[in-house]
């Protein structure tokens, strides 16, 4: 990667944001420019980057003016209303929200998985939920030795996948709870601090919510299958930071434990976590701050022959979402695939 690149965050002062900024700068991705935007109410504020205070700049149409790529992580909304004016302007966009993810003409892409989905971007480029790319990034190398005909997932969400307000109500509640007082909840609709729920995104008439169909109709669109059936339950747990998956998968024919075992311990992205002498398995304390996904627990369903159980922690806020999101502009500028394939029409 000889070239720089002009790049901006959208969205630079909440959680994600300022991952992106970390990672941008561990990488040490090719920065030509790099410009900070979030709302008016952050404008002003500065954050620090390879040693300078760099300023936040508040969104507008002119922000986007000679810019190569936008990562934008300021939700749906505002990924709706900016990502056709910096398409426009002649910057490939990687949206963390989830405005795009099953436009039909916009790539949803994990790199491990389908790199090759990146090639017919129209300008925009969707990263997938937390959850979704946890799980396929442990299961897509199994896909690809015998295809998965059923997934069952139950997932443990930290509160980071609410966002940093929602990290800071954990710990107030804790705070309070431990002294005896009432814990408050003002971002979750719930007390989280020693306590879970099921997932409070919004339901469907067939009691689904929407955190669970995003991990049903994503991993469809991300292993170009519409074949596997999948279901999902989603609870929030009182965690801090990065989120666990137990994960059921159904074969046409029985999937050894111990393959399983070797296939994982050389996937990218993954890392085998395993003692079952000491009863150790991949936690959310040991995956915060980590990139890869931790995978452990392998075994045999013994409910069914041709099933296989697996249990598996990602940090959300990293590999879920910011982390994601730079391997793909890694991969945009590796392939030289800034330039669209056509022009992005907005539905």
């Amino acid at each position: 990667m000889s070239k720089s690149y002009r790049l901006a965050i959208l969205g630079a002062t909440g959680a994600v944001g300022t991952e992106l900024l970390e990672l941008l700068e561990q990488r040490n991705f090719p920065l030509a420019d790099l410009k900070l935007l979030a709302s008016e109410r952050s404008a002003g504020k500065t954050l620090k980057f390879r040693g300078e205070n760099i300023p936040v700049e508040s969104v507008s149409d002119r922000a986007f003016d000679h810019l190569d790529i936008v990562l934008a992580s300021a939700g749906g909304s505002t990924s709706k209303t900016w990502a056709a004016t910096a398409v426009a302007k002649g910057a490939v966009v990687i949206d963390n929200s989830s405005a795009f993810r099953m436009h039909p003409e916009v790539p949803l892409v994990v790199p491990e998985v389908n790199p090759l989905a990146a090639v017919s971007h129209k300008g925009i480029i969707a990263n997938p939920n937390c959850t979704t790319i946890l799980m396929a990034v442990a299961v897509w190398p199994l896909h690809q030795v015998k295809p998965v005909k059923r997934i069952v997932a139950a997932t443990y969400q930290s509160a980071s996948g609410a966002g940093a307000k929602a990290m800071a109500e954990v710990k107030t509640q804790a705070s309070a709870i431990l002294q005896g007082q009432p814990p408050v909840a003002e971002v979750l609709p719930y007390p989280l601090a020693f306590n879970l729920f099921p997932h409070n995104s919004p339901l469907n008439d067939s009691g689904y919510c929407e955190e669970e169909m995003k991990m049903v109709n994503e991993t469809r669109k991300i292993f170009g299958s519409q074949e596997i059936r999948i279901t999902a339950t989603c609870v929030r747990v009182p965690v801090l930071r990065a989120h666990s998956e137990a994960i059921n998968l159904e074969f046409e024919t029985p999937f050894s434990p111990d393959e399983a075992r070797e296939i994982l311990n050389h996937s990218p992205g993954v890392k085998l976590v395993e003692d079952w002498g000491s009863n150790h398995f991949p936690m959310p304390i040991e995956a915060s701050g980590r990139d890869e996904v931790l995978v452990g627990r392998i075994r045999q369903d013994i409910s069914h022959p041709c099933g296989l159980e697996l249990w598996l922690c990602g940090d959300q806020i990293r590999k879920g979402a910011a982390l994601n999101a730079v391997q793909i502009a890694e991969l945009l500028v590796e392939k030289n695939l800034l330039k669209p394939t056509a022009a992005y029409a907005p539905s």
